[in-house]
């Protein structure tokens, strides 16, 4: 196993001018300045389509699976859409399973056009645990996303933050994925430890 951790970012929104997409270049920064190597997986530039289990290899299932499975840590982020998270991001998740996720550490972000996001990202969380996934317990959600940069010629994708606090809860959570990118999480606890 490499001491350098890679940390795959997935962006589950189609709009060219994403603030989800925004955002996520700059966990990734903060995760490439911590030391790992990182890649943002764009879910618009791969071909996935309506994940049918009895179909094998569709579009680029395998590739998309792959990249995933390999991901010592994931950064998964999503508009929030009626509350939840995004079609894009959950037929990427119907894709992969226990076999992608199983022990990886996962960071969650999320950007409302309004003010509410904890639904989406409770959502995540659950769905994540669900093929075994180990969710830090940071996580990033941003209000009101198109109020939240400016635009400024040398920052990632032209945008920078105008809140510094929430640009470092943002690039908090690549920093954190990269930390914790080999943890093997112990459930054990010294009441449990007794107990057996």
């Amino acid at each position: 196993m490499s001491s350098t951790p890679t940390i795959l970012a997935v962006s589950g929104s189609l709009r060219d001018e994403s603030y989800t997409r925004t955002a996520l270049g700059y966990v990734l920064e903060a995760a490439a300045d911590a030391g790992a190597d990182t890649r943002l997986l764009d879910l618009r530039e791969y071909d996935l389509p309506l994940y049918d289990p009895d179909v094998d290899d569709q579009g680029d299932g395998a590739e998309v699976k792959r990249l995933t499975r390999e991901a010592d840590a994931l950064a998964l982020g999503t508009p929030v859409y009626h509350g939840s998270y995004s079609a894009t991001l959950k037929n990427y998740h119907d894709y992969c399973g226990w076999d992608e996720y199983e022990d990886t550490t996962v960071g969650l972000l999320a950007t409302a056009g309004g003010g509410s996001y904890g639904s989406t990202l409770d959502h995540l969380r659950i769905t994540v645990r669900g093929v075994h996934g180990w969710v830090l317990p940071h996580q990033v959600g941003i209000r009101k996303a198109s109020k939240r940069f400016e635009h400024e010629p040398d920052a990632i994708d032209q945008r920078a933050f105008i809140d510094e606090k929430l640009e470092e809860r943002t690039r908090k959570l690549g920093r954190m994925l990269t930390e914790y990118a080999f943890i093997t999480p112990d459930v054990t606890s010294p009441r449990t430890a007794a107990n057996d």
